[in-house]
């Protein structure tokens, strides 16, 4: 199977999962990135079944309006039942690097509220320790140098990521070259740096339900 088609199987494992248990007051969470994008298009086919979505990106806002599916801000909503998203590297434990698409605070900000958090991912994204694909970290421009030299002393290499502005009016700086054994921990200490505004580690709210494509199936975690 392609890539993509493992992103499709997953995407469908997915919509199969929550859907027996949507009514038409549900509200589903939804993520960022080519896996989210697949999600989307198969939760479309079955749009009568529920209320309506949050989006954790523009760009993931004007897909669902696309398929006529209501987008609602988080801020006007009470329950989230399901937050479903894809991930750039998951280890065992579901804990996730997220952010190769710059989405990484909204997308933690939905995960935060929703019951359930469900991971889908083609079958590559598992990994025996995090940190082989950079960790995205959000800063505010005006603190990018502060923040780069304080990532130094935890151990990475950091990487403006040039020609790139979040959703929030951000930037983004990608730590390479980690090998991140305790990630809750560090989690905690890149975000206790003055001008962080999150980073892409999702280990203090990790994923619920990891679905991983691969050629065999649909792989299923649970935490």
């Amino acid at each position: 199977m392609t890539q993509d088609q493992l992103k499709q199987a997953v995407a469908q494992a997915a919509v199969d999962f929550i859907l027996p248990q949507l009514d038409d007051k549900s509200i589903v969470g939804v993520g960022t990135g080519s896996t989210a994008n697949c999600f989307i298009d198969a939760l479309a086919q079955h749009k009568a079944a529920f209320d309506g979505a949050v989006a954790s990106s523009e760009a993931t806002a004007q897909r669902l309006k696309g398929h006529g599916i209501p987008v609602y801000e988080l801020n006007s909503i009470g329950d989230l039942e399901f937050y479903v998203d894809g991930c750039d590297e998951s280890n065992e434990r579901l804990e996730l690097i997220k952010g190769g698409g710059a989405a990484l605070t909204r997308e933690k900000i939905v995960a935060a509220v929703a019951k359930t958090f469900v991971c889908i991912a083609d079958g590559s994204k598992l990994v025996p320790l995090l940190g082989t694909f950079p960790l995205p970290v959000e800063v505010i421009p005006m603190a990018r140098s502060h923040v780069a030299r304080e990532l130094v002393k935890l151990g990475g290499d950091p990487v403006y990521r040039e020609g790139v502005t979040t959703d929030n009016g951000n930037i983004i700086i990608d730590l390479f070259n980690l090998q991140i054994g305790n990630p809750r921990e560090l989690e905690a200490q890149i975000n206790a740096i003055v001008g962080v505004v999150c980073n892409g580690l999702f280990a203090a709210r990790p994923a619920d339900l990891l679905l991983l494509g691969t050629a065999d199936g649909v792989r299923t975690l649970r935490r």
